[in-house]
């Protein structure tokens, strides 16, 4: 099979039919007024090339918007470009070393101003400037050039052959901000660029009206979107902070709200919420797992930061294989499941849980194995010589600092394995961090993710697309975050390793589907099974409330939760 016919098919299984989705009624913007939603991890900045945080990624897609988006099915369909460029309508070259966009003729910046080609080779330069810091730098992965060829056409060149050729501008993480807003702003003066961060000029159906990092948004219908009877909401109130339960009761049982995201919330609580009567669950599968990261460098505060972020100095504990192993044998992800999320998830030993061409059959994790785990960390000579119940070696204590955001089920799963760890003789030490200041990227913060300043931590994301490709480049040496790049970047264990990095380099020169499947495979398992840096737990379906008085909601997995909401609207009685 050739890397053109490959392409094709991968085309055609995507269904790159226009995407429609009309609510059924008709009338002028804004006719529905108000909508309210609310983030209970509040959003910290509306520029996702700053933050790698998927709740500062979705709400920025209220207002900046990529060419082209993935639907609920992981269709690629066109949002700012006229079509998804494929082989077939010459849009993707035939060597698959360059693609080219078109945009859509008469799109207005919500300033009133025409987008361009400009802005789009704009965007590109923003991320890939070596001292900016972008988080999302991996979608231009292999971009050798970023051309405006005229004031509708964009053509991207790559220094290789790239199979899957949508990495920039496709989905929520690569956006197209506005070059004039943005222009003084590059580099290391991108965090300094408050205003456009926190309130970017965009194409989407609102605008920012006020912004209060880490509480409240309130947003405006764009009066410059592209269809003149879009978004039915005249105003958005975006509420962040407090919990899943809050949210959760904000919508099912006290109406206030209309639509509250990510409700890690133990089932039994869910069904009981439903039962106030104004909203409902909705649920999809994807690619989110709710994992371990293992720390591979020094987290200790005695250390200068840039080595703490790097492996020059290796983990005193947790650089040891059989210690990492042992530490996921320990698990009952089974009960974890049960606790956590019920029917809305599953047992995984996978980064990439789906789609089936790229995610390994590892069950191995699936069962607990306390006796196992005690006898590899024997091997691995730590025993409890003063019989204390924590095993010890070489006179350090084996005893580990495990964090993850504040969370109910989040923290009901530390408690259950710190319960584990400590039956293995692990002495564990536990802390939680506010969601908003955990995933939100600051770099004078030393509680963010991306710092890492413990020895394991607990969260989950997942890649938009159904190509994993960019989403396993993450772990590619030199990804780390460091002092250098602002902190971010997204080899958060700090892992390198020369065949996972070759791998990466086969996949990104490989078409055939089957092929680009099995080094997937094996890059899974490199990072998972063979290395244990991370350590999957479960593979979370996606869970969100809506009002039932909130009509056009479509749970989308492989972009953002909002991807759609110019076509939300009000259910009329």
């Amino acid at each position: 099979m050739t890397l053109k016919s490959t392409l094709l098919g991968a085309v055609a299984m995507t269904a790159l039919a226009p995407m429609v989705m009309a609510d059924g009624h008709t009338g002028e913007r804004g006719r529905d007024g108000q909508l309210n939603i609310i983030y209970w991890q509040a959003i910290s900045i509306m520029n996702p090339f700053l933050s790698g945080g998927t709740k500062d990624l979705e709400a920025a897609s209220l207002v900046i918007e990529p060419l082209g988006r993935y639907d609920e099915n992981g269709a690629l369909v066109p949002y700012l470009a006229a079509e998804i460029p494929t082989i077939e309508n010459g849009g993707v070259s035939e060597d698959l070393k360059s693609i080219t966009w078109k945009l859509k003729e008469g799109l207005l910046w919500s300033d009133g101003t025409p987008v361009t080609s400009a802005d789009v080779k704009f965007s590109a330069e923003y991320c890939m400037h070596p001292e900016g810091g972008c988080a999302q730098v991996s979608k231009f992965n292999g971009v050798e050039n970023v051309e405006a060829i005229d004031d509708l056409t964009i053509k991207v060149t790559f220094d290789d052959p790239q199979p899957n050729p949508y990495g920039p501008f496709m989905g929520a993480q690569s956006p197209i901000i506005q070059a004039a807003q943005f222009a003084d702003c590059l580099g290391a003066k991108a965090p300094e660029c408050t205003e456009a961060n926190f309130s970017p000029i965009g194409t989407g159906p609102f605008t920012v009206a006020d912004f209060r990092p880490n509480d409240v948004i309130q947003l405006e219908a764009n009066p410059n979107f592209r269809d003149p009877n879009k978004p039915a909401f005249a105003e958005i109130t975006l509420k962040g902070g407090g919990d899943a339960s809050a949210a959760g009761r904000a919508v099912m049982e006290t109406g206030e709200f209309d639509y509250a995201w990510n409700m890690q919330l133990a089932p039994d609580v869910l069904a009981k919420m439903a039962e106030g009567g104004y909203g409902k669950a909705v649920s999809a599968f994807g690619t989110l797992v709710e994992r371990l990261e293992m720390n591979l460098t020094n987290p200790s505060a005695d250390l200068p930061a840039e080595t703490r972020s790097t492996v020059a100095e290796p983990h005193p504990i947790l650089s040891d294989f059989k210690v990492r192993k042992a530490l996921s044998m320990a698990i009952d992800r089974e009960l974890l499941v049960e606790v956590g999320y019920g029917q809305a998830g599953r047992p995984t030993c996978n980064l990439v849980p789906a789609p089936a061409l790229y995610a390994s059959e590892n069950t191995e994790c699936f069962a607990q194995d306390i006796d196992g785990a005690k006898a590899l960390l024997d091997e691995a000579g730590w025993t409890d010589s003063d019989g204390d119940g924590i095993r010890d070696k070489d006179g350090e204590k084996l005893s580990i600092l495990f964090q993850s955001s504040t969370n109910a089920v989040r923290q009901d799963f530390q408690a259950l394995i710190k319960d584990w760890w400590n039956q293995i003789g692990i002495e564990t030490e536990l802390r939680n961090v506010d969601a908003s200041v955990f995933f939100g990227g600051d770099p004078g913060s030393p509680d963010t993710f991306q710092k890492f300043y413990a020895d394991v931590e607990m969260y989950a994301n997942n890649f938009d697309g159904t190509d994993p490709q960019a989403y396993l480049s993450q772990y590619r040496c030199g990804n780390e975050p460091k002092p250098s790049s602002q902190w971010q970047g997204e080899n958060i264990n700090r892992f390198c390793n020369e065949e996972y990095d070759a791998l990466l380099d086969d996949l990104a020169e490989t078409g055939e589907l089957e092929k680009r499947g099995a080094i997937a495979k094996k890059l899974n398992e490199i990072i998972t099974k063979d290395t244990m840096t991370i350590v999957p737990l479960v593979d979370r379906g996606r869970v969100s409330v809506a009002s039932n008085t909130l009509g056009g909601v479509v749970l989308n997995v492989w972009d953002s939760e909002l991807w759609n909401v110019a076509d939300w609207y009000r259910i009329k009685e």
